[in-house]
């Protein structure tokens, strides 16, 4: 399974590479833009291709996902830590995020997936995980409800190590997003798989 996050910040024909990554085999699109307003939100998810709303993943606006046939959620390690997930109907697929192998050795299986990182040393944030042990963490999982999803530094260079690791799949958003070809950093990931 490969996902792509969207970056924060609005870039130049994002909906239309978005689009075209779908047309070429993407799984999953979380839409994870903290400072987008509810009406920003509603204009981005109208302009991606209205076949490819059920592969959305909402990280805010939940509400936006009955009118718009959105039913899955990503919920951030804090929201889950407070409870702030308990609302929703057992017809949504939720994920969250952690950052160590206990805590993900402990999630239940409410939760379709969750993402860990950083995997390898981020690529958008220069400096975070230098130092992390996630990849070598990964052989003391033990959790079998929950699919577990690589996220942090992945790029066409060093996919195949996360599948090789034992991962579910794998996220990406710095390799796509800082790239100036989006689609073409994608479909290279994508290759690496298929291959």
């Amino acid at each position: 399974m490969i996902l792509v996050i969207t970056p924060e910040l609005i870039v130049p024909n994002e909906p239309d590479s978005i689009n075209q990554m779908f047309y070429e085999g993407l799984d999953l699109l979380h839409i994870r833009k903290p400072w987008i307003s509810r009406n920003e939100m509603i204009e981005f998810i109208t302009q991606i291709d209205e076949s490819f709303r059920s592969q959305l993943v909402l990280h805010r606006h939940y509400d936006l996902g009955k009118e718009y046939h959105i039913s899955r959620f990503h919920f951030r390690e804090t929201d889950r830590e407070q409870g702030k997930c308990k609302p929703f109907l057992p017809e949504n697929i939720i994920s969250t995020s952690v950052h160590d192998i206990r805590t993900y050795n402990t999630l239940d299986k409410e939760w379709e997936y969750a993402f860990i990182s950083p995997f390898f040393p981020s690529i958008s944030k220069k400096g975070y995980g230098a130092d992390s042990t996630i990849k070598e963490e990964i052989q003391s999982r033990n959790n079998p409800d929950v699919k577990l999803i690589a996220l942090g530094g992945i790029d066409q260079d060093n996919i195949h190590e996360v599948f090789g690791s034992g991962a579910d799949g794998a996220a990406l958003l710095g390799a796509v997003w800082e790239s100036e070809e989006p689609l073409k950093v994608f479909k290279k990931c994508r290759n690496v798989l298929m291959s």
